[in-house]
Parts: structure tokens; C-alpha cells; sequence
């Protein structure tokens, strides 16, 4: 039947008894089901990591830039990574100033965002997530 209509016979099932069969244009369910394929992909978003660096002595000036950054990276919908980092003896100021001075940004953009990640040490720099609010 299939070869009279020009069609392919396709098995659906070989585990049913008897097997399932289908007369169908097998080229063209391939070439549809690519189409769906293609199309899931285009409406998937995908959510980037962006990272902010600061210093401890960062100044009023370059803090508010870099928070109207962290803003702009919120509104595209990517989680940021806020990194403290220290150099040589500026370590010693990690548990308080870099601290304080995470906790201070957090304060500035938490109407804009969610925290997911607390500020915490890793290796020489004080690290925080924050993403956008559901």
C-alpha cells in the first residue's frame, strides 16, 4: 500500500505485538519535526552570568556607575556576580570594610533584584550573587 501511494511505511512500535506500522512521508515528518526542534530553541531565553569587580576603596562616583551596571544586566534578566577583590595587605579589611561595603551595595539595589548568594570569601576576593526579581 505504501509503495502504491509513494509513501514510506514507518515502524512506530516494535515492542506492541503485533508491531505498529505508519504509511507516511518520512521526509517530511523529519523536516517538521527539525522546524519544532528549531522553534523550542528560539523562545528558550538563556541567563548569563555577568560579573561586577570592586576594591575596597572604590569611590562614590565609580560605585554608582558600576550599580547602574548591575541595574542594566537586572533588567536583561542575567544574575551578577558581585566580586570584592584584595590586594596584599588590604586582605586584613575583608571582614569588615569589604563586608560592609557589600552589604552597602546590596542595600542600594535590593528593590531591583533578590540576593541568592550572601557575600562570602573565596580565596582573596568577597563574592555575591544577585538576580532579578521573579
Amino acid at each position: 500500500m505504501a509503495q502504491d501511494q509513494h509513501l514510506d511505511l514507518v515502524e512506530v512500535s516494535d515492542k506492541a505485538d503485533p508491531p505498529v506500522c505508519r504509511i507516511m512521508n518520512y521526509d517530511k515528518f523529519r523536516y517538521e519535526l527539525k522546524k519544532k526542534q528549531q522553534e523550542a530553541r528560539k523562545k528558550q531565553t538563556t541567563i548569563e552570568t555577568r560579573e561586577i569587580k570592586f576594591r575596597p576603596k572604590t569611590e562614590e562616583h565609580d560605585l554608582d556607575f558600576k550599580l547602574r551596571k548591575i541595574k542594566e544586566f537586572l533588567e536583561e534578566k542575567n544574575k551578577v556576580k558581585v566580586t570584592m577583590r584584595f590586594r596584599g595587605r588590604e586582605i586584613v579589611y575583608a571582614e569588615t570594610l569589604g563586608l560592609e561595603a557589600l552589604k552597602r551595595i546590596a542595600d542600594m539595589i535590593r528593590d531591583d533584584c533578590t540576593i541568592l548568594q550572601e557575600p562570602r570569601m573565596e580565596g582573596r576576593q568577597l563574592v555575591m550573587f544577585v538576580g532579578p526579581k521573579s
